[in-house]
Parts: structure tokens; sequence; C-alpha cells
């Protein structure tokens, strides 16, 4: 595996989705099961993700791809950070906060002023990489993700649109 200074962030194309569900399922699945919005997302990124004015981003390093995040528009200013996935012989390399940093931008790009996650506190160097990134501990709603324990926050302020 190549180190992390070749590695490119790209824009999610439909040859990357096999890559994009895989990464997905397997940290998923390595920790918990696969409930039914991650089916619906994985399986059909385009139309649950993309369509909806989201934006997926892949990480590429060594001529493979390593990673890759999506943003979900919730409403028209704020997005969900979600299915953020590091293959594990690339983890440690900063990628998820590369990942991370450009998935803000991206969603800076579009327009929002507020990025949201839902995370399990059993995922510490997630939640550690969220805070790192700037992200906030909010109160818990009601979601359906089983899974889900903890909702993270990260305000970008008013950015023009």
């Amino acid at each position: 595996m190549a180190t992390s200074s070749d590695l490119r962030i790209v824009d999610y194309v439909p040859a990357h989705h096999d890559r994009f569900r895989a990464l997905n399922t397997e940290w998923i699945t390595t920790y918990f099961a696969l409930e039914e919005p991650d089916r619906r997302a994985l399986d059909e990124p385009e139309r649950h993700i993309l369509a909806a004015g989201g934006a997926i981003l892949m990480a590429e390093s060594g001529g493979q791809v390593v990673g890759t995040v999506a943003l979900l528009r919730m409403a028209p200013r704020v997005f969900e950070l979600a299915k953020m996935a590091v293959a594990p012989p690339a983890q440690g390399r900063g990628i998820g906060h590369a990942l991370g940093r450009a998935a803000i931008e991206r969603a800076r790009a579009l327009g929002a002023a507020r990025v949201e996650l839902l995370s399990n506190t059993l995922l510490a160097p997630a939640i550690g990489l969220y805070r790192k990134l700037g992200f906030v501990e909010v109160p818990m709603p009601p979601t359906e993700y089983a899974r889900a324990n903890i909702k993270m926050v990260l305000e970008l302020g008013d950015t023009g649109c």
C-alpha cells in the first residue's frame, strides 16, 4: 500500500459503486449489522445520496480506492456526514481525516450551514476524529438506525447562500 503522500480525494462516479458498497459493508458488519437505511444508500447511492443533492467522495492511494465518505442533504443548508470508511490496511495514515476535511469543504461549497452525523461510541477512533474535525456532541434524537447512540454537529456559520 502506498503512503498517504499520494492520496487523492475524487468525486464518486458509477464505477466506484462496488468499492463504495464493499468499504462500508466491511466496517458496518465488523461492529454491527447492516440496517435498511444502509442497504438503501449502499445499493442505490445515485438515487438515495446524489439525486437528493448530496455528494460522495472517494480516497485513492497507490492506484486503489482506500476510503469513502458521503454527504446526505437533510435540509437546504444541512448535510449529514455518513458512510465514512477506510480500508483496514490503509487506516492510521490520515485518510479518514483527509476525507472528513474534504467532506466539510464540499458541504460548504454546497451552501451548508451545518454538518451533522450519527455514530456509535463503540467507534472511539471515529469519535476522536470527528472531535478533531470540530464536531461537538448534541442530544441524540430518534433515528432509524438501531446502532446510533451519539449525534454530533459542526456549525459552519453563514456561507452567504
